[in-house]
């Protein structure tokens, strides 16, 4: 049989479910799921098997208005990661229907047309009737000449297994580009990471995630077969700090066996992970920060 292999890129607004698909596609978890905006900032990309052919997802920031730099990197990233895919699917979520950010995504998604392969999914299908779904889906199509149209709903997975087999069969003729028992080419340690900022999104409800980054600073494997993983969180402001401990350290200690708990059932071994808060108020704004989240310090630029 003739393999093939090549990288789709899910595009759409926060929250469109891209993260939940990538998830369902590889059948791991491999980015982070939140109720949270924005929670994606690294291009996440997951390894998946149909067939002979294996699909490399890239799971995009969502597509947005940036105010800020890291928001401007996240959408270059974003748009970064469509071009450079074999074919890109556009996310949009059947009860929001055509919002002011789809509509500002098919407006940029006219400078791909007749260069780059464009499906459209319509997911959580399953909040709206039928002929809702239809005038969506005549809508979407009148706007923009989409490949193939596939209604999902990434959380059940209805609709999940048609549109992968569909990428399977799409996507080039050519090697594997990852070994087979690989899921994703991200370093543990960042993956890690983003189990614990998950965890603190999850816990704090103000606008404070989004000012907030976490790093595995040491990994240490140990003879009896476990780990002990040591990780900064950082803050940009001192107020922040107790906020991210907690009265007693209750929030922290809450996180910390959260994230423990998720990473020891991810590796299938014991996991010792010592949290700790520091405050570096231009972190923001520090280049190896955003080179460490696979984001360009750059693109930031106003």
């Amino acid at each position: 049989m003739t393999k093939r292999a090549g990288f789709v890129a899910l595009i759409g607004e926060p929250n469109a479910g891209k993260s939940t698909l990538t998830n369902r596609m590889v059948g791991a978890k491999v980015s982070i799921v939140t109720h949270k905006v924005q929670t994606t900032r690294a291009r996440i990309r997951g390894v998946a098997i149909e067939g002979d052919s294996q699909l490399v997802f890239v799971d995009t920031p969502g597509l947005f208005a940036p105010k800020r730099r890291l928001d401007r990197a996240m959408v270059a990233a974003a748009w970064g990661g469509a071009a450079d895919a074999d074919i890109v699917v556009l996310l949009i979520e059947a009860h929001r229907g055509v919002t002011e950010g789809v509509e500002s995504i098919i407006a940029s998604l006219t400078a791909f047309e007749g260069k780059q392969r464009v499906a459209l999914a319509i997911n959580k299908i399953d909040k709206v009737k039928s002929d809702v779904l239809l005038a969506l889906t005549e809508d979407m199509n009148a706007r923009y000449p989409f490949e193939q149209t596939f209604m999902i709903s990434a959380e059940r997975a209805h609709g999940v297994p048609a549109l992968r087999e569909w990428l399977a069969a799409e996507v080039p003729e050519g090697p594997w580009l990852y070994p087979e028992d690989q899921i994703a080419d991200l370093p543990m340690r960042m993956i890690a990471a983003e189990m614990t900022r998950e965890k603190l999104t999850l816990r704090l409800h103000q606008e404070l995630p989004y000012q907030m980054t976490v790093e595995t600073e040491n990994w240490e494997e140990r003879k009896d077969g476990s780990c002990k993983i040591d990780q900064m969180i950082y803050v940009v402001r001192d107020g922040h700090k107790g906020i991210v401990l907690g009265k007693g350290g209750e929030t922290i200690k809450s996180v910390s066996k959260a994230s423990r708990e998720e990473l020891e059932e991810f590796l299938g071994r014991k996991v010792h992970l010592f949290l700790k808060v520091k405050v570096r108020p231009g972190w923001l704004d520090d280049a190896e920060r955003y080179q460490e989240m696979g984001l360009n310090f750059k693109d930031g630029n106003a």
